[in-house]
């Protein structure tokens, strides 16, 4: 096609276009309608207390009640013996536990493995605190479910949760969170 027709062809097509039988209204184009504002897709995890509450039994057939260790603060560590980050704060965790006497550290397993495993494991890494092997499937309902390893949470010695960790935690970190005394919520980092 030549650039003389298409000049006269364009302005021929807009006419028809334009053009509609007598007597019949020319349809319009509706806007689209307006974006709605929806609540949020609910996560499947109702909301977590302020209290948690975290009694289990551990490893060493002990029972373990956060609530009985009002007054010091608690780390509760989720992790799991396949976990490399987990695996190298576990000596950090332990140095930390045994020098704050302010301080009690829980270590949730958070994976599936046969007690023979665990048993096994602890024997290669020797720790003092306790642990617990969590049911993945019905993990502690007062905390998140973790959506990564390690995780842990800073639990003050009002009970609140202080802080929430993701990710490997640096003991001068715990330490300096303990030392100010902070007890307020804070974003998970």
């Amino acid at each position: 096609m030549t650039r003389m027709s298409s000049r006269l062809l364009f302005p021929g097509i807009l006419f028809l276009a334009s053009c509609s039988p007598a007597g019949e209204p020319v349809p319009s184009v509706a806007a689209p309608p307006a974006p709605t504002v929806s609540a949020p897709a609910p996560t499947g995890e109702a909301p977590k207390p302020e209290i948690p509450r975290l009694v289990l039994e551990t490893f060493d057939g002990k029972k373990f009640d956060l609530a009985e260790h009002r007054g010091k603060w608690v780390v509760v560590n989720f992790w799991a013996t396949w976990c490399n980050p987990c695996l190298k704060e576990i000596p950090d965790l332990d140095a930390f536990d045994k020098a704050r006497d302010n301080v009690e550290v829980i270590g949730l397993a958070y994976e599936e493995i046969e007690e023979a495993d665990m048993q096994a494991f602890l024997k290669e890494h020797v720790f003092s605190y306790p642990i617990a092997v969590i049911d993945v499937y019905e993990p502690p309902a007062d905390f998140e479910i973790p959506k990564g390893l390690p995780m842990t949470y800073l639990i003050a010695p009002d009970g609140k949760v202080a802080k929430r960790f993701l990710g490997p935690i640096a003991m001068a970190e715990l330490a300096r969170i303990i030392d100010a005394g902070e007890v307020k919520p804070a974003p998970a980092t």
